[in-house]
C-alpha cells in the first residue's frame, strides 16, 4: 500500500533512535522490525493472502533481481539501517524457518503487508496484525533464551533497536476506503482508536525487555495513488492526508508521555509526513518525473498481483 517513494524518503531522513547510536555491532545487538508492507521482507509469503510480492517485477533493481517478497523494486528502508549499524545487509522475515539462530540473534522482521494498529485491518486483508508479531516476538525470545540464555537474552534485547511502520493502511484503507469502520467511528474516533492501540503495542514491547524504540508516522496518505483512484481525484485529497497529520500529532505526544513515564526507555518518533510532502510537491527537484503514480502499470491501482511480470513498467 505505501508505495517505493516512501522508503526513499525514510532513507533521507534516518530514524534517530539510529543516530543517537555508534554504527557498531557493540552498540547494537539487534534490529527488530514490526509493521506493514513498508518494512515486509517476506513474511506474507507463508500466509494465505492476496498481499504477497515474491514475484517479478518486484525485486527488479537487486543485484541479483530477487522478489523475496519486498513490496518494492530494490532494498527496504529496512536494509539501510541495518546496513548502516553494521549488523547485516538485510533484514530477513521471521517465518522464514530456514533461518539459523545466528541470524535470529542479528534481528528479523515481523512485519506484515496488510496491517495495522486496528485489529480488522489485517483482518480484512489476511494479514499479522501488530497484536500478533508481538506474540511473534515472543517466540523469537524463547528460541534465543534456549541456546543463549535468560540473563543473556534480557542483555540482548535491551541493546536492540526496535523499528515501527504502521499505520497507513488504517487510515487509508480500512476507514476511507471499506465501509465498516466509517460506519462505528467518527474520523476522531476512529485516530483514537488507532492511538490507543499503538500505545498498547509500544507498550507491550517495552514489557518484554525493548528499550530503544523508533516509532515512524504516517505519510500524507492524500497522496497515495490507490486513493486518488478510487476518488477521481488527480491532485492530493487534503481531507485525507489532515487525518494523517493529526494522528501523528497525536502520536507524538502520546510517546513524550511514555518517555516520561519511562526515563531509562529511548522512545523516538521519527516523522515521515513532512519530508515526503515535500518530494512530492517539488519532485522535479529531486529527480522524479511522476508524483501522482506507481511505476507498475497505470501506477494507479497496481499492487501485488496486480503488478506482475506481464504488467509494464516505468523504464527509471
Amino acid at each position: 500500500m505505501i508505495f517505493v517513494i516512501v522508503f526513499i524518503s525514510f532513507v533521507s531522513v534516518p530514524c534517530p533512535c539510529v543516530q543517537a547510536q555508534t554504527a557498531t555491532n557493540s552498540s547494537v545487538s539487534a534490529i527488530l522490525v514490526f509493521g506493514d508492507s513498508s518494512v515486509d521482507p517476506g513474511n506474507n509469503n507463508h500466509l494465505v493472502t492476496a498481499l504477497t510480492a515474491d514475484f517479478s517485477p518486484y525485486g527488479i533493481d537487486m543485484s541479483n533481481q530477487a522478489s523475496t517478497g519486498r513490496f518494492c523494486n530494490g532494498k527496504l528502508t529496512t536494509y539501510f539501517i541495518a546496513s548502516y549499524l553494521g549488523i547485516k545487509d538485510y533484514v530477513p522475515p521471521y517465518l522464514d524457518r530456514t533461518l539459523g539462530i545466528e541470524e535470529l540473534k542479528t534481528g528479523v522482521s515481523f512485519a506484515s503487508a496488510g496491517s495495522g494498529y486496528d485489529p480488522l485491518t489485517a483482518q480484512s486483508l489476511n494479514a499479522i496484525p501488530v497484536q500478533l508479531q508481538v506474540e511473534f516476538f515472543k517466540h523469537y525470545k524463547a528460541k534465543l533464551e534456549g541456546v543463549m540464555g535468560t540473563d543473556n537474552v534480557e542483555s540482548h534485547i535491551q541493546n536492540a533497536i526496535f523499528l515501527i511502520n504502521c499505520g497507513t493502511n488504517d487510515l487509508a484503507i480500512n476507514y476511507f476506503v471499506l465501509p465498516v469502520r466509517r460506519r462505528q467511528y467518527s474520523i476522531a474516533e476512529y485516530q483514537n482508536l488507532m492511538l490507543q492501540n499503538a500505545k498498547k503495542f509500544v507498550q507491550g514491547l517495552l514489557d518484554l525487555g525493548a528499550r530503544r524504540i523508533g516509532i515512524v508516522g504516517l505519510p500524507p496518505i492524500g497522496c497515495l495513488p490507490i486513493l486518488l483512484t478510487l476518488n477521481h481525484q488527480h491532485e492530493c485529497i487534503e481531507t485525507y492526508s489532515i487525518a494523517a497529520k493529526q494522528f501523528n500529532l497525536m502520536l507524538q505526544e502520546e510517546m513524550k508521555a511514555m518517555q516520561n513515564a519511562n526515563p531509562r526507555v529511548l522512545l523516538i518518533y521519527d516523522d515521515i509526513y513532512e519530508p515526503l510532502q515535500g518530494i512530492i510537491q517539488n519532485y522535479k527537484e529531486f529527480g522524479y518525473d511522476e508524483s501522482s503514480r506507481g511505476c507498475c502499470g497505470t501506477g494507479r491501482l497496481e499492487m501485488s498481483y496486480l503488478c506482475n511480470c506481464l504488467t509494464p513498467i516505468c523504464p527509471d
